[in-house]
């Protein structure tokens, strides 16, 4: 049995102090699975808000690799980042974990499963390290935007988590949220630190307007950031104690895992059969109620929002006199409280009033502020109708560089393609197309059968049907042609690959 709170050993002069001299070392990780459906068309399966800009030039997940930066100068901070992200996102995760300049261990889910598992590798991965390491959990797709409070909370926090409780930090609710799980506060702790610290009495849900006002006006509730602190190895007995089933999984999946270059792949029939939960439903819901494990709330006032919807962007950006945001090349006339966000043409608001507007070189979104959270019931119309707009944007990234589907028609398809200095696509062939390559800037090295050979710009090659041929830029600027595809089938699953740099084996 863990020791109860009131008895943990914390020196509010000096918290830091006391961590740093039992050896303690904070390692940040960071969950990057979601999809982000709320935010579409500009979050798609294939690209989810956490590697978009949404709030500036970084994507959230580069701010997230950042939050803990200065925290250094109060905790030492393990060497790598864990970042568990999805396997068919980990080529831009990797690269913007690269350009954010932050070391990290990328561990590839092969199939979503939700928090808890995310979490129970990442765990896995620390003890096999670290058996005292401590971590700060972070969603990949949250904002905060005052980081010494974020730091101050992070301070508070550690010292219950070195003593072997889970630490949930909490948002002071300023209205009746209904998008939100909230926390109910215990008694408050003594020697709680600079921001104060509570018993964790119990999460709830999301609950209705009438509850969600009741919480409000008690005061009792915090909302549930998803931002959690403890000991790797106390959320593993948590995690074994509560859900067998995910911990038996994960376990063998992460023993079973191996190494690939930046990334480490779990063993992927193991975790696929580890039930899907989150952290909350799986743990953190039943710590009020079974003593096994105790739960600590810190209060978070740190500007922080889940940015789980258009609402949420329109509340956290700067706006005009008028309560308008516009992001891209927009105007505005005689309109209030709108969000327009364009990605290339022209959007003009006239007299329009909390609507969100957003534009996408293949979607157009308009919606009342007040029912975007139903934008998630359009995109299983467009799943259910057989629709790409869902999954994929026009433009694609890809380990290489990315193409952007530019026109197409019976029997052709246009692409741009854009491929990274010293990049190369895999040595592959088309069972159904041919294809020709005119250069526009840089130089190619094109493979064609048997031929190797240099394109420069206002060049071209063709590749006929069924000939294995590769792509690739030589040079130390990017690379950009224009690809005409002609023939009965263009789909991007026709292609067998016979060498790959990145381990590919489909599109």
């Amino acid at each position: 049995m863990i020791a109860s709170v009131s008895e943990l050993p914390i020196d509010t002069g000096s918290p830091t102090a006391a961590a740093l001299n039992v050896g303690l070392k904070v390692h940040p990780v960071i969950l990057a699975g979601g999809s982000g459906t709320r935010l579409w068309p500009l979050s798609r399966e294939q690209h989810p808000k956490q590697l978009i800009n949404l709030l500036g030039e970084d994507s959230l997940l580069q701010r997230t690799a950042r939050r803990l930066e200065s925290l250094e100068a109060s905790y030492a901070l393990a060497g790598q980042l864990i970042v568990v992200a999805n396997e068919a996102h980990r080529f831009t995760t990797a690269e913007q974990m690269r350009t954010s300049g932050r070391a990290a261990t990328l561990i590839l889910e092969p199939a979503r499963r939700d928090t808890a598992p995310a979490l129970t590798v990442a765990a896995l991965s620390i003890v096999a390290q670290d058996q005292d390491g401590i971590m700060v959990v972070m969603p990949a797709d949250h904002a905060i935007t005052d980081i010494d409070g974020f730091h101050a909370a992070v301070v508070d926090g550690v010292p219950y988590a070195a003593a072997n409780h889970i630490v949930a930090m909490g948002i002071v609710p300023t209205r009746a949220e209904t998008g939100y799980g909230y926390i109910r506060l215990g008694a408050q702790l003594k020697n709680a630190g600079r921001l104060g610290a509570y018993r964790l009495d119990r999460f709830v849900e999301k609950p209705d307007p009438e509850l969600a006002l009741r919480y409000l006006e008690s005061q009792e509730y915090l909302w549930n950031s998803g931002i959690f602190i403890m000991r790797a190895s106390t959320w593993l007995k948590a995690i074994e104690h509560f859900q067998r089933a995910i911990y038996d999984a994960c376990k063998v999946a992460y023993a079973g895992g191996k190494e690939d270059g930046d990334f480490y792949r779990l063993q992927s029939d193991a975790f696929t059969a580890s039930p899907s939960n989150s952290i909350d439903y799986a743990v953190m819901e039943k710590l009020g109620s079974d003593q096994s494990v105790c739960g600590v709330v810190v209060p978070l006032k740190a500007g922080w929002s889940d940015v789980g919807s258009w609402d949420a962007i329109w509340q956290t950006l700067p706006k005009d006199e008028n309560n308008n945001v516009g992001r891209g090349h927009v105007m505005f006339e005689d309109a209030a409280s709108t969000l327009a966000h364009s990605e290339g043409c022209l959007i003009a608001c006239v007299g329009t009033h909390d609507l969100v507007v957003v534009q996408t070189a293949d979607a157009i979104l308009v919606a009342d502020k007040s029912r975007v959270q139903d934008i998630k019931k359009i995109v299983s119309r467009i799943h259910a109708a057989g629709g790409t707009e869902a999954a994929c944007h026009r433009k694609v990234n890809r380990p290489w560089g990315h193409y952007d589907s530019v026109d197409a028609g019976e029997r052709f398809q246009v692409k741009r393609i854009v491929v990274n200095p010293g990049a190369r696509l895999s040595l592959q062939m088309h069972y159904h197309r041919a294809e020709h390559w005119i250069v526009v800037r840089g130089t190619a090295l094109v493979t064609r059968g048997e031929e190797c050979f240099i394109v420069s710009e206002n060049e071209s090659a063709y590749i006929p049907l069924g000939v294995v041929h590769r792509l690739e830029n030589p040079g130390k600027t990017p690379l950009e042609i224009i690809e005409v595809q002609s023939g009965s089938y263009l789909g991007e699953d026709d292609i067998v690959r016979f060498d790959d740099s990145y381990g590919r084996q489909r599109p």
